[in-house]
């Protein structure tokens, strides 16, 4: 896919989906006293309030290591776990759920973790909005909702025109990470993240799961029970 045609591709998907069609529920979930005073204690030294202009990522991170977004990190056990394999690289971690985001401050706090910061916001906005072109070193999309039934399907995070606004944002030889447990989810972010010129597979279709991502319980649960998952990780190249 080319630029114009990216750039088309984008145009045409703003046309047709209003932003009222949105990637994720807002469920009704219970915040624990701990994550609700995590919130309360931590968000003004780890988190970072959502604004509708470029941000500065290195100075919200106090230091100029290599930048990761991650969309969709649940209850940030994961999240905390690479930031901990990682240590000389950045995370901006963002998600809807307030109790998950509570749990990932608390987990920050209890693992002195200094390069995570948490926002809790639409990834979708945040990308069009705040993150500045060329200031990310790679993007983890672990696990988004698959939207099982076909008539969901167009909710789908991963779609030709979210990638479209995503690349700007990524340097050139940056990373797109992605992880599904949802075999036909997977075929079509293949075929997606194929689509792009300007991304190349770093693997003949589906990669190994690399040494910094955690195989999480949710995850175990499902290979105990003889469910597959893929990952899948493409290099921008141009």
């Amino acid at each position: 896919m080319t630029d114009t045609a990216e750039n088309q591709t984008q145009n045409n998907w703003q046309a047709g989906h209003p932003r009222s069609i949105r990637s994720f529920v807002l469920r009704q979930s219970h915040m624990t006293a701990a994550q609700q005073r995590a919130i309360d204690t931590l968000w003004d030294s780890f988190g970072i309030d959502y604004q509708a202009t470029p941000a500065d990522l290195d100075a919200r991170f106090g230091s100029s290591r290599p930048k990761i977004l991650e969309i969709g990190f649940g209850m940030g056990t994961a999240t905390a776990e690479i930031a901990r394999r990682l240590p000389e690289t950045d995370f901006l971690a963002i998600d809807v759920h307030g109790p998950g985001v509570g749990n990932l401050l608390k987990l920050i706090d209890e693992n002195h973790l200094e390069n995570i910061r948490v926002m809790r916001h639409d990834a979708v906005e945040v990308v069009e909005n705040m993150l500045q072109d060329g200031s990310l070193d790679g993007i983890h999309i672990f696990f988004p909702d698959p939207w099982h039934k076909k008539r969901h399907h167009k909710r789908r995070l991963i779609q030709a025109p979210f990638i479209a606004k995503l690349l700007p944002k990524l340097k050139t030889g940056g990373y797109i990470h992605l992880a599904t447990d949802w075999e036909e989810y997977a075929q079509q972010m293949l075929e997606v993240l194929s689509s792009f010129d300007s991304l190349q597979n770093t693997a003949a279709d589906y990669a190994p799961t690399p040494d910094y991502r955690p195989e999480t319980k949710f995850e175990a649960r499902g290979k105990r029970l003889g469910h597959g998952v893929w990952d899948l990780v493409f290099k921008r190249i141009g």
